[in-house]
This record gives C-alpha cells, sequence and structure tokens, in this order.
C-alpha cells in the first residue's frame, strides 16, 4: 500500500495519517489490500474490480462516489497488453486499484516533477491524467516523421519495405484515439462535477486537461489520414510501375507481331514459293524487318508512348 497527502506535491505518509490530516490524499493499493481495507476509506461502495474484466477506460458516477477504470495502451508496445487499474474517488481523495505498479511509478513521476502553489485534488487528478499522455505528441510526431521518410522512398524508389510499416502505425494510431476517446469521457464526467465533490474553480483543471486531449486527438487523426495517403501513394506507384511495364510489354509485341508473321508465312513448307528462288529475297526481307521495327519505334514516340 501506498498512500500520499496531496500537500504542494504528493508526498508519502502512514494509512492512519493520511486519513487523519483532512487534505486530499492518493492512495494506492492491491486487490487484496483493497478487499481489507475498503471500510477504511468510507466509500460507501462494493466495489471489486476484475484486472481481466477491465477493458476500457471510463468513470461512473454513483451516489457518494466516482468508481471507473483505465486500460492505457503501453506507449512502448502500443499493440501489445494494456497497463489496468481500477478508482474510486469521493471529496476527500482517490483511492487507486492496481497491482501492475503502473499508479505508483505515475504519481512517483509526479511528486519529482511538480510543485503546486494551490495543492487540491483537482490539480492531482488533472496531473495524473496528464502524466498518462505526457510524452504522446512526441511519439505522434516521431510517426510523422516515419511517414515523411516513407513518403520520399516511395518518390525515390529506394525500395524499403513500406506497407507493413504503414498498417502498424494505423493500428498504433488507433489504439492512442481510442484511448483519447475514453480519456476525453472519463475527464468529462470529472468536469461535470454530479456529486459535488471538486471545488468550482477547480473544475478548470479538468478543462484545460480535456483541451489537451482533444488537441493530440486531432493530431493522432492527421497522422492516420497521413499513413493512409501514404498507402494510396504506394498503391498508386505500383499501379504506375505496373502500367509502365505493361506499355513496354505491348510495344515489344506490337513490334514483333509483323516480324512473326514474316516468320511464319515463309516457314511454311510449300513446294512452290517463288520468293525463295530470288537471289535478294533474303535482304528484301531483312530490310522490311528493319524497317517495320523503325517505323513502329518512330510511331510509338510520336505517340509518345516511348
Amino acid at each position: 500500500m501506498y498512500c500520499y497527502i496531496i500537500k504542494d506535491r504528493p508526498t508519502q505518509a502512514e494509512p492512519l495519517d493520511m486519513l487523519k490530516s483532512g487534505l486530499p490524499y492518493a492512495a494506492v493499493l492491491s486487490r487484496e489490500e483493497w478487499r481489507r481495507h475498503e471500510n477504511r476509506f468510507d466509500m460507501g461502495i462494493e466495489h471489486d474490480p476484475d484486472e481481466d474484466l477491465i477493458l476500457a477506460t471510463k468513470a461512473e458516477v454513483n451516489y457518494d462516489s466516482i468508481t471507473g477504470t483505465f486500460s492505457i495502451p503501453r506507449r512502448a508496445d502500443l499493440s501489445g497488453e494494456d497497463a489496468v487499474f481500477a478508482f474510486a474517488l469521493d471529496e476527500k481523495g482517490i483511492v487507486f486499484i492496481d497491482d501492475s505498479g503502473t499508479v505508483h511509478n505515475l504519481i512517483e513521476m509526479i511528486a519529482s516533477t511538480k510543485r503546486w502553489r494551490y495543492p487540491s485534488l483537482e490539480r492531482f487528478l488533472c496531473d495524473f491524467l496528464t502524466q498518462v499522455v505526457k510524452n504522446d505528441q512526441k511519439l505522434i510526431d516521431q510517426y510523422e516523421h516515419e511517414l515523411d521518410k516513407m513518403e520520399d522512398a516511395i518518390v525515390h524508389e529506394t525500395g524499403i519495405e513500406i506497407i507493413h510499416r504503414v498498417n502498424e502505425i494505423r493500428g498504433d494510431i488507433r489504439e492512442l484515439l481510442n484511448n483519447y476517446e475514453q480519456l476525453l469521457d472519463a475527464a468529462e464526467v470529472f468536469e461535470e462535477n454530479e456529486n459535488g465533490f471538486f471545488v468550482e474553480d477547480n473544475l478548470r483543471y479538468f478543462r484545460l486537461y480535456i483541451n489537451r486531449i482533444e488537441r493530440l486527438k486531432d493530431a493522432a487523426s492527421g497522422v492516420r489520414d497521413f499513413a493512409m495517403q501514404i498507402r494510396d501513394l504506394h498503391k498508386t506507384h505500383l499501379d504506375i510501375k505496373q502500367n509502365n511495364i505493361m506499355t513496354v510489354l505491348t510495344i515489344v509485341t506490337t513490334i514483333f507481331m509483323p516480324l512473326t508473321l514474316i516468320v511464319g508465312w515463309y516457314g511454311m513448307n510449300f513446294v512452290h514459293m517463288p520468293e525463295l528462288q530470288y537471289t535478294w529475297s533474303y535482304p528484301v526481307v531483312f530490310i522490311v524487318c528493319i524497317l517495320i521495327v523503325v517505323v513502329s519505334i518512330v510511331y510509338f514516340k510520336i505517340r509518345k508512348w516511348l
């Protein structure tokens, strides 16, 4: 169990001191610890989340508490398993139920990087939610930069693998967008303040967070659209290459069709073919074949097929 009093920063304290301090608090308990100690927090609920059943980030308003879950894609592997935990809060503080250690790490990061002039539960929640998406703008920029390189590779035909990586990026962006939608819903529940747990003046923190998530969502949507454009560009480029190949094959076939006709014609085994007896038959046929090739090439160049 990790217990924090929200002062100018989250400060660790003993459980009993935390509950008696009169200050907002944050506690991190395992599921087993929550079962044993939930009565201490006097939230009037029975909340026993099963990690295997946590599938989304959400917040639900109860009579005298707000409960919910977090399912956060790990930024190092967005396609892998999410970090999942639950929470319950009232006007006194928030309790996280987490067996993974994720929440403890996030709070410790806040404690080491933040110092508040006006500490409050609302400010803590805002910074906690912000910590979840702290490096997302950098991640989105990295994806955009990678897609820029892919676009250059397609234009310059460097032959690098494109489609597989584009699909991976689209999948990662989809995970981020789903997470942003869920975080927005949870933050809006906090902002609505239906139970009156939060100070009205401090609701602006949730509005600032919502604005930040909306900006990240717009940026991620832009990268998703860019990835689709790269995929379409790659397909178009392949189609152009295939069309060029088909054009060359068509031209070659067109040139050799009359030559094949001549070869087939004079390859017939008829006895009475007078041309076979002429002295100049071979040179004439040779010259005619050369003329056919030259005329065909000139014609194709005039028509800009070559």
